[in-house]
């Protein structure tokens, strides 16, 4: 466990509040908002355009030009103007524009989409020197506008030219309101720190005797005891018997997951031959150290990850067997977990979907909030913030295959949760970003369930960025890390060697646990007055103040710091007093 000096803080602080001050004064601030609604007219665009020629189109076509072959028009309705690309015949026929895109920026991209009949996927293609780059996908509706956000990177600067696909060539593409704006290294940077300030309050503490006389000079330390945005990692059934991996975990992560001993494979590898007994003491030794347990998973969509005996099963079977397996763990593990994996994967495979009808996972949401109200319900699945060229799982076929399920669960809706599972090779920064600006207008928790990073010489700066990128971002509540040890080698990343020495992506992640504040103790002493100043970030703490004059030698309390309500003063006030035989904890 890490301690805090106060006093090296002190002095760092202002360091680097003039630093944090002079980038955000010259950094343009990101915006973070996003439409999931289909609208009737589409918004302004963002960034006034950013450095898109005529974005709204109110100058006509100026700046615009088609690409392949479609024909280009442009169009007034309800006195909006847009552009439209008809004529398609073949997926990439649209309209365009070029563009100079330089290889040191990061570009954040938005478009308002319609299509004429029906719906449609539509995606955004910047067409670059080294290549096509997918910058962010839609499903596009007819008779209301619809928003793609997405983002890039590009590899080489140099000419680049922006058009849009669409594989339904029978629909016209109507395109208002585009932006492309770019940002330095340094200014996207600044957005972290600017998003991540509002996860921090200011405490003042002070402390008093029975008689309300300041505690001066007192010893006080304040540690925390759960972070408002953890940050976890996997785990497996090695850690049960092995003290190293015991005393390495524990003593970091507040949060974890079960990388297969939950999973069905595992406690029904035969039929009717349940078996929890790697999981309970799994559990077990993890409520001895107060970490607390996403439940993974219930189901997985993917055929190849079934029981041995549940793909022969006719479809009667296998409900029958579906129903006993979700309400076994589900009953089994009520309250011992803080959410669900119910279907995994269920964008990429369709194992009981085939089996049973197009609503499976729907039904077996339904299911679990039946058994279980309380519990969060995710929905889990890979590449929707890792590969803006995977088609199956973007942002919008995710909230597609969310909402159905939300259908299902009525007035429960709100207990679905998203579940970014996030296995990288090399990460998109943009397209991360605007892909949880588009989930986070859900307003449901937003968790990166499973991060890792492809081996590679930059995977410890690629986690990092990966994980600042989730952690700042105002929507996601929890991170898990995918590094479960094996002593063959961990899934895709480890963090250790097998004498649990760090690797690179160790160190990383022990450098961003202190930063964040998540385990760690700040240690300093009352004033004159019996005060004491920190900033924390959000989370539930446990204060503990000495003083050899006070009727209790020790006195300590737990305490939570919250996000502050508009009406609130950011500095929160607090006190501690010393009584005859307790110590109460008040709000002054």
């Amino acid at each position: 466990m890490e301690v805090w000096k106060n006093e090296s803080l002190l002095l760092l602080l202002p360091l680097w509040i003039l630093f944090a001050g002079l980038i955000k004064a010259k950094a343009l601030s990101y915006d973070y908002t996003a439409s999931i609604e289909c609208l009737a007219q589409p918004h302004k665009p963002q960034y006034g355009g950013g450095i898109i020629k005529n974005p709204d189109l109110n100058g006509g076509l100026r700046g615009w030009s088609t690409f392949g072959n479609a024909k280009m028009e442009n169009r007034e309705l309800n006195g909006n103007k847009f552009m439209v690309a008809r004529s398609r015949n073949q997926f990439y026929d649209s309209v365009s524009q070029k563009l100079y895109l330089e290889d040191n920026k990061l570009y954040t991209f938005s478009a308002w989409i319609q299509v004429t009949e029906g719906n449609a996927p539509v995606r955004a293609v910047f067409k670059t020197v080294t290549g096509f780059m997918h910058a962010g996908a839609i499903v596009a509706q007819s008779k209301c506008w619809s928003m793609l956000k997405g983002g890039l990177t590009v590899d080489a600067s140099g000419p680049a030219e922006l058009y849009f696909e669409s594989h339904n060539t029978s629909v016209e593409i109507w395109v208002d309101s585009v932006s492309l704006q770019p940002f330095t290294q340094e200014e996207w940077k600044s957005h972290q720190v600017e998003s991540i300030g509002k996860t921090k309050r200011r405490v003042r503490i002070r402390a008093i005797d029975a008689q309300g006389n300041p505690l001066a000079k007192s010893k006080i330390s304040i540690e925390q005891k759960a972070s408002g945005k953890p940050l976890g990692c996997a785990t497996n059934k090695n850690i049960l018997n092995n003290v190293a991996y015991q005393d390495w975990f524990t003593s970091r992560f507040t949060h974890t997951t079960f990388e297969d001993e939950m999973k069905w494979y595992s406690t029904e590898p035969t039929q009717g031959k349940e078996d929890y007994s790697v999981a309970d003491s799994m559990m077990q030794l993890m409520k001895q150290h107060n970490i607390l347990v996403r439940g993974h998973n219930i189901f997985w969509d993917d055929p190849k990850f079934q029981p041995n005996w549940v793909p022969s099963l006719q479809p009667k079977d296998l409900l029958t067997a579906a129903n006993k397996r979700i309400n076994s763990i589900m009953s089994k593990y009520k309250g011992q977990v803080i959410g669900w994996d119910v279907v995994n994967e269920n964008l990429h495979f369709n194992f009981f979907e085939s089996k049973l009808g197009p609503d499976a996972s729907s039904t077996f949401y339904k299911m679990a909030n039946g058994i279980d109200p309380s519990v969060t319900l995710f929905m889990n699945e890979y590449n929707t913030i890792e590969e803006s060229g995977d088609p199956s799982s973007t942002p919008a076929k995710y909230l597609d295959k969310l909402k159905n399920a939300q259908t299902f669960l009525v007035a429960d809706g709100n207990q679905m949760a998203i579940g970014l599972e996030s296995h990288f090779s090399v990460p998109n920064l943009p397209y991360i970003r605007s892909s949880l600006d588009t989930l986070a207008a859900t307003k449901l928790p937003i968790w990166l369930t499973e991060v890792d990073v492809k081996s590679n010489p930059n995977q410890a700066m690629y986690l990092e960025q990966v994980l600042r990128e989730g952690h700042d971002h105002p929507g996601v509540a929890g991170i898990i890390i995918w590094s479960a040890w094996k002593p063959q080698g961990c899934y895709q990343m480890c963090l250790t060697d097998n004498n649990f020495k760090n690797l690179a992506t160790g160190h990383v992640v022990d450098k961003l646990l202190k930063e964040w504040g998540i385990k760690t103790t700040l240690e300093g002493n009352t004033d004159a007055n019996g005060y004491f100043e920190a900033t924390l970030f959000h989370g539930e703490y446990e204060v503990k103040i000495i003083h050899p004059t006070a009727t209790n030698s020790s006195l300590s309390k737990r305490f939570k710091v919250k996000p502050r309500h508009a009406s609130e003063e950011n500095m929160m006030l607090l006190q501690v007093q010393s009584l005859l035989n307790y110590s109460c904890f008040t709000t002054e």
